[in-house]
């Protein structure tokens, strides 16, 4: 692998990272920077002003999830099952505890994953739901207290 050289703390000396370090960085990979993340994005922000449109989102990711392969989505796919349940017991009133910007991206999340045009069309074979996975990963990632929160106070608040 060609690495590039970077600065070291040391003066006069330089160390090597690897060249690809940027592609490591979230916001960097395509489908985050894509046109269908952007437009996910703000209908995420009229979805949750709308409460019908946001049980319609709801149902509907909840149909594709169902039927989309998992494996594309490895460690991300319980998380995905709770961003599900979060909104709808948003949805019902029932758990109020999620932060505003936190909600946003699950549901911008949501509306990435039922877009058949986003930046990998669900129905190119093998490839077609990599960028889902990658964002519901990447919003996995920014959002994990408020969704651990959220099963928490499920376990709890369901005994």
């Amino acid at each position: 692998m060609k690495k590039a050289k970077t600065k070291s703390p040391i003066k006069g000396k330089t160390r090597s990272a690897p060249k690809n370090l940027e592609a490591n960085v979230p916001y960097r990979k395509p489908a985050l920077r894509s046109d269908a993340f952007v437009r996910a994005l703000n209908d995420a922000k009229s979805c949750l002003n709308d409460r019908e449109s946001l049980q319609a989102l709801v149902d509907e990711a909840a149909s594709k999830a169902a039927a989309v392969p998992r494996e594309p989505f490895k460690e991300s796919w319980p998380y995905l099952q709770t961003m599900l349940r979060l909104v709808r017991a948003h949805h019902r009133g029932e758990y109020n505890q999620v932060p505003n910007d936190a909600l946003l991206w699950i549901v911008a999340a949501l509306n990435y994953l039922v877009d058949p045009f986003d930046l990998i069309p669900d129905k190119t074979p093998f490839l077609g739901f990599v960028d889902d996975a990658t964002v519901i990963e990447f919003v996995t990632d920014k959002n994990r207290q408020a969704l651990d929160d959220f099963m928490t106070w499920e376990t709890t608040a369901r005994q």
